[in-house]
């Protein structure tokens, strides 16, 4: 009778201990937001038609969240694409728990909006990928999507 009630209670023990384990593994995930600076969502085919004004290249951007509890200066951080498209940040610092918007097309810089000045388009509408570089030239976080269709609206949240 022992061994038969104690096979249970070694069981329930076993897959509580596992559960645990799993429990404790799941944050891990979340760690590849290292260093509290992160893609948080990117607009890479904005509403509306493609006529490169600048109405249409500023729908197109790509939002960087800073969840730690200190504020970063981002001078030298990079924004790339797949074809190399590059994006250097100039002195700017994004506080704690904030976002910058980095839009494609021209406009002032103001506080959570820096502009790439640029006159055509970064992000593929048929997938790409956004890439956060350090100012030492590692990889601080990426994103990646697929095509634009009517169900993503042309947006992927990076989280």
């Amino acid at each position: 009778m022992r061994i038969r009630i104690a096979a249970p209670i070694a069981l329930a023990a076993a897959t509580a201990l596992a559960g645990s384990l799993l429990a404790t593994a799941a944050p891990a995930s979340a760690a590849a937001h290292q260093g509290g600076l992160h893609f948080g969502a990117v607009q890479f085919d904005g509403p509306g038609k493609d006529d490169r004004s600048k109405k249409s290249l500023n729908a197109e951007w790509v939002n960087i969240h800073n969840n730690s509890k200190k504020k970063v200066q981002l001078k030298g951080f990079k924004v790339k694409d797949n074809t190399g498209y590059t994006y250097t940040f100039g002195s700017y610092t994004i506080g704690a728990g904030k976002t910058v918007k980095l839009r494609t097309g021209k406009g002032k810089n103001v506080s959570g909006t820096v502009h790439w000045n640029r006159g055509s388009y970064v992000w593929n509408n048929t997938g790409d990928k956004a890439r956060l570089i350090k100012p030492n030239g590692k990889l601080q976080d990426s994103c990646s999507w697929g095509k634009s269709t009517k169900a993503n609206k042309g947006a992927k949240n990076c989280h």
